[in-house]
């Protein structure tokens, strides 16, 4: 007897697919291809709640119905596990944020496992998984090592430029800040050079020079900086001026970051929005938040002072209109200009802004703030002064964070400009240039009070002013962009590591064969007590180069192979006390012999020094050939702890250099001089060599290097936490490669998304990042795709309905109860009350389960509650009166603490996931926001069963016939199979879900048990409800899965309605209905209306005094 029992058909179904990996993605096939993409989720520790799911489903019905369809789907899922969640927890427990992040994943894949959805999770990545950040760093590495050639207009390898740089210097950046015959992206500071002073530059120079043209670089930018948290936030972490995370301060702050020039593909961005098949709301975001703009940039002279301020505007031609200038409060000239006068006033007030973040200064748009600095810019076009102000409303990073203020034209200069009584100069008249007026247009009217401008309409001016400017040479017309390059680090610990290291205080990246640079272990996963970031904590947090060839070093691996040192070093176990003692048991064991050996085959220039060394001319006693730590040096005093090498010809080899470089830094941490000579100088003139060392002795001890251990530095910093969501989905692709992020064939095949389904907290930052590392990863040539995503869809939400319960804030009468008491919904206006959420578990549909409310939280055991009765009156204190409780509601963001959230895990354990899936697409239009509510999921449990009972009987008799389908079966099963299909093609899955209930009820009147009908429906059914449908496809006697089977055609010739039921009138109201052929005359219809017993009742014996037949509508029968 077979019963549905959904629990355990989903179990049984679930195991099978992983057992024989069903949804496989062959990594080549003769099928078309067809790329599915999830959002990409952060395990938080709380697990999925039921607004999770939404995007999963609708994005698994595509994927199944396309493997129905023929297509090779990849569908995969993995996590976006670098968070700022984990961390916090490591910070207050200690627990390392990996075990964390493992625990919640694990939580993850539980819950997604249990609603069915057809991923290969063959393809998993996870962001924190060292196989996959490695390449995430490795594009970092590309990044660092590309220039933007604004000429070819993409990026190329930096390589390429230092070429130019040889041969033609620097030439074509000349004029930068003007634009003028520029071929690449730079800092504006960038020095010209000949090709002759560039061949004549330092490595060290050469190096730093390309800094100003490298994608990734580091430079000083304001940021959202949490001391309270000890790292930089993003805009979106900030709300009201704290962290989103723990209700933090935040306030904006200098600092060094790494940045990537994003600005470089600003034009780009915006171009190729048109390739993609994206919804129009979302593509004007992106043009948005890029922010491309016409304008000039205008240079202003400031009053007693060389400084000048710059001035970016898109209305240039209003400048006889400006009254004032404006900074924004982190302006580097503030400090500078502003009058001793005003020097207290303008450091309160730049104290008070740094404590907004942007966000909260663009929204907040009512409150006025500013701050005169006492300063005064000459207008250069007529010389009027002009005050200097500070206002929060002007932004650093946008422009050049200054505006000129023209209070007629603009709505926030004029707002700014009547709070603070300063002068409003008309430039436009005409109809709507009133700025007080609702319908002002501030490119309307033609110019007055504009000098040579007056009569202009706003477009001539524009023209005219931006030509005289450029003559003037005070200003000129420059395109510019919104978006500023991203801020690509956090002091954070629980991030990509960057794979940079600093020699001689200038950044350099580490050789790609020595990825992954791995997280270290720290102590704490706090900031330092100098305010360094966590990974400052790590022992030996250094980058150890070593030479090519055999040789000793701290982990050295193999000949040529840089190696990170990240473990403790041994020089802690020498006992200093002993100064004989350079190198533990172990190591000199291994070491001494090839120390004796070297001491016999002393090089010419060695025994030159040893001679003289031996004879103590320098009042020191030397050793020769000592092991200290790993090393065997040439000569060393033990007392002074001075180290002499003599270096022959090899030593200038980069990679010998390098390594004896990190073997200087090793000896200084503990504690020895290093002198290095080469051979020439000894054999030349021995005395001035010794003179040399002498000289030594009175210099001071070269400090240790951070870490402790030598080596160069590591950067401490983190990635921030969209470096590894910025590229996933082509790692999906390819996910195992140990030899590159993806390999060329998979690239090639699998190409791009063809659906990509996010929310909307993904619809600007995220999309612009992950489309500027799309670009330039096309731009180098590792793939061969503009945009990663030919189709993008923006889910809504489902927002959760939150229940309140209202507790009386004063007692009642003496005598009335002792406990905490609460008053029922309809009743609250009587009390004096607050609300206070309640778990939605313990409600249902908005009565209140007392006995489990009071075993909710301790403080409510002994709860009291005034309830109402069905007509809405109080009741007296007790619950055995008839009476509820009734609960308020509201619909809002579900959340943890509104205690809405509802886990799907609970409604899967009462109803089944099928029936999950299915109501979550019955719920609404996919990209609509809609609140949760389980008051209709009990139809759509009763829908499955039903479907259920087309093949099983009341007793769990198997009843499916092989009988042939009738007209009126076969056409229920077309038209439901040709609006599924229709629906699923243009995402519209609530709509299916009624299709189907239409359907199975249709089937049902009409008894049809046919298996020729039954197994098109399954098919059709599957993708929505893959557990039922796979059961009842192994009930049919199939033995493969469901999953491939051919989605069934509906035909035409089925859906041809042969028939019309018409609706028989008397005197315009309708008393019978009837069916006839719709090729029947009206003559026909007439005829046998009139017949009918039905109709001869309300004639009565009387002939109708006229009939009228409305063919395939209506008959009106009028007495």
């Amino acid at each position: 007897m077979a019963v549905y029992n959904p629990q355990d058909i989903e179990k049984k179904w679930q195991k099978k697919w992983a057992e024989n990996k069903t949804f496989e993605a062959k990594q080549q096939s003769d099928k078309p291809k067809y790329y599915v993409l999830d959002m990409f989720p952060y395990p938080s520790g709380a697990g999925l709640h039921v607004g999770h799911p939404l995007g999963y489903i609708a994005t698994d019905i595509v994927s199944r119905y396309k493997r129905h369809k023929g297509y090779n789907v990849l569908h995969p899922m993995g996590y976006d596990s670098f968070g700022l969640p984990a961390e916090q927890y490591a910070i207050q427990t200690g627990q390392h944020p990996a075990i964390t992040t493992e625990k919640n994943i694990n939580t993850y894949r539980k819950q997604l496992d249990a609603i069915g959805f057809s991923y290969d999770w063959d393809r998993e990545v996870r962001t924190s998984d060292p196989n996959y950040y490695k390449w995430t760093q490795w594009i970092f590495i590309q990044l660092f090592n590309s220039w933007y050639d604004k000429k070819a207009d993409k990026a190329r390898p930096i390589d390429e430029l230092v070429k130019i740089f040889e041969k033609n210097g620097n030439s074509l950046t000349q004029a930068l800040s003007k634009g003028e015959g520029l071929n690449a992206v730079c800092d504006e500071d960038t020095p010209s050079f000949t090709a002759q002073e560039w061949n004549g530059f330092s490595e060290q120079k050469k190096h730093e020079i390309t800094l100003k043209f490298r994608l990734a670089y580091l430079a000083n930018t304001f940021v959202n900086w949490c001391p309270g948290l000890g790292t930089v936030l993003a805009n979106e972490e900030v709300k009201d001026g704290v962290s989103e995370r723990g209700g933090f301060p935040v306030i904006r702050k200098e600092m060094p970051q790494w940045q990537l020039r994003i600005t470089a593909y600003a034009e780009r961005l915006i171009n190729d929005l048109d390739l993609v098949d994206w919804p129009e709301p979302i593509k004007e975001q992106q043009r948005n938040w890029i922010g491309r703009s016409k304008g000039c940039m205008l240079e202003f002279n400031i009053q007693h002072s060389t400084f000048k301020i710059e001035v970016f505007t898109t209305r240039v031609d209003t400048i006889y209109g400006v009254t004032y200038l404006t900074l924004a409060p982190e302006h580097e000239l503030i400090e500078k200009i502003t009058t001793p006068e005003q020097k207290e006033a303008v450091e309160k007030y730049v104290a008070y802004a740094k404590n907004k973040s942007e966000r909260d200064r663009q929204a907040d748009v009512k409150t006025i703030t500013g701050e005169f600095t006492g300063a005064y810019a000459v207008n250069p076009l007529n010389g009027v002064l002009i005050p200097i102000w500070i206002g929060e409303y002007v932004l650093a990073g946008y422009g050049t964070g200054a505006v000129m203020a023209v209070p007629s034209s603009d709505t926030r200069d004029y707002a700014f400009a009547k709070h603070f009584n300063l002068p409003i100069i008309a430039v436009q008249e005409g109809t709507h240039t009133d700025i007080t007026k609702e319908d002002f247009d501030p490119k309307a009217g033609t110019m007055i009070n504009s000098d040579f401008l007056n009569g202009m309409t706003v477009p001539q001016a524009l023209e005219a002013m931006t030509q005289k400017v450029e003559e003037m040479g005070v200003g000129y017309g420059k395109l510019n962009y919104r978006i500023r390059d991203s801020i690509f680090s956090r002091q954070r610990y629980w991030g990509e590591p960057i794979p940079i290291y600093y020699k001689n205080g200038l950044p350099y990246s580490m050789p790609e064969n020595e990825l992954p640079l791995l997280l270290p272990e720290v102590d704490k996963y706090l900031p330092t007590e100098d305010g360094e970031p966590p990974l400052a904590r790590a022992k030996d947090w250094v980058y150890v180069p070593l030479p090519a060839g055999e040789g000793s070093g701290v982990g050295f691996e193999k000949a040529g192979k840089p190696t990170l040192n990240v473990g403790k070093s041994d020089a802690g176990l020498i006992d200093s006390s002993k100064n004989w003692q350079t190198t533990t048991p172990d190591k000199w064991k291994n070491l001494k012999e090839r120390a004796r050996e070297l001491r016999k085959n002393q090089t010419d220039a060695e025994d030159n020094l040893w001679q003289e060394l031996r004879k103590e001319r320098l009042g020191i006693k030397f050793r020769r050939q000592q092991v200290i730590d790993t090393f065997i040096v040439d000569f060393v005093s033990l007392d002074y702890k001075i180290v002499i090498e003599v270096d022959g010809g090899i030593h200038l080899e980069k990679d010998v250099r390098e390594f004896d470089e990190y073997r200087t830094n090793v000896l200084n941490s503990l504690g020895y001089k290093v002198i290095r000579f080469r051979n020439e100088e000894l054999e030349n003139n021995i005395d001035e060599v010794l003179v040399k060392i002498k000289s030594v002795l009175d210099k001071p001890h070269p400090q240790p290097l951070p870490g402790g251990e030598g080596g160069f530095p590591i950067e401490t910093s983190t990635m921030p936490g969209w470096a590894g969501s910025s590229w996933y989905f082509f790692r999906y692709m390819d996910n195992t490669n140990d030899n590159a992020f993806a390999s060329k064939e998979a690239l090639d095949y699998w190409q791009d998304v063809d659906l990509y389904l996010g929310g909307s907290e993904h619809a600007t930052g995220h999309l612009l990042y992950s489309r500027f590392w799309t670009k330039f990863l096309y731009d180098l040539g590792y793939i061969k795709v503009k945009e990663y995503a030919k189709k993008l869809i923006n889910q809504g939400m489902i927002q959760g309905r939150s229940n309140f319960v209202y507790r009386l804030n004063s007692p009642l009468s003496e005598g009335e109860g002792t406990g905490v008491r609460f008053v029922s919904y309809n009743l609250r206006n009587q009390y004096d009350t607050t609300p206070i959420y309640v778990d939605v578990n313990i409600v249902e549909n908005d009565i209140l389960d007392i006995e489990k409310f009071r075993t909710w939280r301790p403080e409510y055991k002994n709860a009291e509650f005034i309830l109402e009765s069905k007509d809405g009156k109080a009741l007296p204190l007790g619950e055995g009166l008839g009476g509820a409780y009734v609960c308020g509601h509201e619909v809002e963001k579900m959340s943890k603490s509104k205690y809405n959230v509802v886990n799907p895990d609970d409604v899967i354990e009462k109803y089944g996931a099928d029936c999950l899936r299915m109501y979550e697409m019955f719920l609404g239009p996919l990209e609509m926001s809609k609140p949760w509510s389980t008051s209709s999921i009990s139809g759509v449990s009763r829908f499955l069963r039903n479907v259920w009972r087309l093949f099983y009987d009341e007793n769990g008799n198997f009843i499916v016939t092989d009988e042939t389908p009738t007209d009126k079966e076969l056409k229920t099963l077309h038209k439901t199979i040709k609006k599924v299909e229709e629906d699923i093609e243009r995402f519209s899955f609530n709509t299916s879900v009624s299709t189907f209930m239409v359907c199975v009820n249709e089937l049902s009147e009409q008894k049809c048990h046919k298996k020729a009908i039954l197994i098109d429906l399954l098919i059709t059914l599957s993708p929505y409800a893959p557990h039922i449908t796979e059961e009842l496809w192994a009930a049919l006697g199939n033995t493969g899965s469901i999953a491939y089977a051919e989605f069934p055609k509906w035909e035409q010739k089925y859906l041809i309605e042969n028939t019309f039921e018409y609706p028989i009138s008397v005197n315009g109201k309708v008393r019978h209905k009837m069916v006839f052929a719709l090729n029947d005359s009206p003559q026909e219809v007439e005829k046998q209306a009139i017949a009918s017993a039905e109709i001869q009742k309300w004639l009565e014996g009387k002939a109708p005094k006229k009939v009228i037949v409305v063919p395939g509508k209506i008959v009106n029968v009028v007495l």
